[in-house]
């Protein structure tokens, strides 16, 4: 039985064209009309257009389908989507740009890239993200040690040999550079709460090992107690929400939002670390600098345009089951951010203000436990890293392109994040 229609809720079936793809649409037609005027008249821009033809996905989401197929089988699927469970299609390399030539070529490399028709600039494509190699720690051996029959899952040593794996009631589904780390790991300080460390990308990756693999890689449980995990890539993944329906269509939804720009950089940083060779965030965030074209297929861009994905969420699951954490607040006030969690997962707010301790050297807060006094445990050296300096007139382009999806992302989940209002006191 398909899931009931949203009335009322933007992106819901009822609607005929999903208004953060109709406004992406028009503002991506206005700017590649400019750009051919521009070409035709000998200016700078690439020496072919793009091909007009539109790539799976391109479509307005339909109407979703019944969730019955059990996770492991051949879901079905949609005309020129890939087959459930087998990740992201290969990304395709960016056209050549004639004013960058060999550092865009180099870029094809280390960025996945979504070529986009002119007129249809924005696509929920299933996998079109997830696929950076760089987004996440988990590896294929600590996922295969996790599920393998016995294991004690992903919980480390706080994992209590007694109780019984089960599938997760909870999921933090994004986004990547947001704070998801942070929130886990705060999170797991709570007695009644059970997660896995490592990142399962069940939803996007591993769906054909089925519900029995990933039941294992989770960590034992007691009754009474709520079984987590957190994959970012979840949120941006098109199959993702009707897999989860499929699981459990009472699954309840985490997702850590963040400034796009500054997320945008923070992500561009993460891979700047391992691959220092790649071109400089100014030529990846631009198909045409001198026009102000923004390359929204560059997955550092398209991710943060939260209301496209969202969208595909509303059709499977009502507001009242996912919670929005500001990324930024669960900097400055953690302990007002987490209570917000534990009452949206039904818990007794447990983790205080007590269990934070702001470190001025990495610029957020560490955890530590208020009964006792060690040092406070702080995230990882990949954590809090310095981020380039990247050009004003890129930053001011690029909040003007962010700026009527993010007010539209408001809209949605009924919460201003105040943004625009950040980036005016700067």
């Amino acid at each position: 039985m398909s899931p009931p229609a949203q009335p009322g809720v933007p992106g819901g079936r009822g609607s005929k064209v999903p208004p953060a793809r109709k406004l992406l649409c028009m503002c991506s037609l206005s700017l590649c009309l400019t750009y051919l005027c521009y070409s035709l008249m000998g200016g700078a821009g690439p020496a072919a257009l793009r091909s007009p033809a539109a790539l799976p996905g391109t479509a307005a989401p339909a109407a979703p389908r019944s969730p019955a197929a059990p996770p492991g089988s051949a879901a079905p699927r949609s005309a020129g989507s890939p087959p459930a469970g087998t990740g992201a299609p290969a990304a395709s390399a960016a056209p050549t740009r004639a004013a960058n030539g060999s550092r865009e070529a180099a870029a094809a490399g280390a960025w996945p890239r979504t070529p986009l028709a002119p007129g249809e600039a924005i696509a929920a494509q299933s996998g079109a993200f997830e696929r950076d190699p760089q987004e996440s720690s988990t590896t294929d051996e600590e996922l295969s040690r996790a599920g393998s029959p016995g294991s004690r899952g992903g919980g480390g040593s706080t994992t209590p040999d007694y109780g019984e794996k089960r599938l997760p009631q909870a999921l933090i589904i994004g986004v990547k550079k947001g704070g998801t780390r942070a929130l886990l790991e705060a999170i797991r300080a709570h007695p009644d709460v059970r997660a896995v460390g490592t990142e399962p990308h069940f939803f996007d990756r591993n769906y054909e090992k089925g519900l029995e693999w990933y039941r294992n890689v989770m960590p034992k449980t007691l009754d009474g107690q709520i079984t987590m995990e957190k994959t970012p890539s979840y949120f941006v993944t098109n199959e993702a929400p009707r897999r989860i329906h499929s699981m459990a269509k009472d699954t309840k939804l985490i997702v850590v939002v963040r400034n796009p720009v500054t997320r945008a950089i923070s992500d561009y940083t993460q891979t700047l670390s391992k691959k220092p060779e790649i071109p400089t965030f100014e030529v990846l965030a631009f198909k045409n600098r001198t026009l102000g074209l923004i390359d929204a297929s560059w997955s550092a861009i398209r991710i943060g345009i939260y209301a496209l994905h969202l969208e595909n969420w509303l059709q499977y699951f009502p507001l009242s089951q996912i919670l929005f954490v500001s990324g930024e607040r669960l900097i400055t006030d953690p302990a007002g951010e987490m209570a917000k969690v534990q009452d949206f997962l039904g818990l007794k707010r447990i983790v205080t203000e007590k269990h934070f301790y702001f470190n001025k050297t990495k610029g957020f807060p560490c955890l530590k436990k208020p009964e006792d006094s060690s040092a406070p445990r702080c995230l990882g050296k990949s954590k809090g890293r310095t981020h380039p300096k990247i050009d004003p007139d890129v930053i001011h382009r690029l909040r003007k392109f962010y700026k009527p999806f993010n007010v539209m992302f408001y809209q949605m989940t009924g919460q201003d994040f105040k943004w625009e209002q950040e980036e005016s006191d700067k």
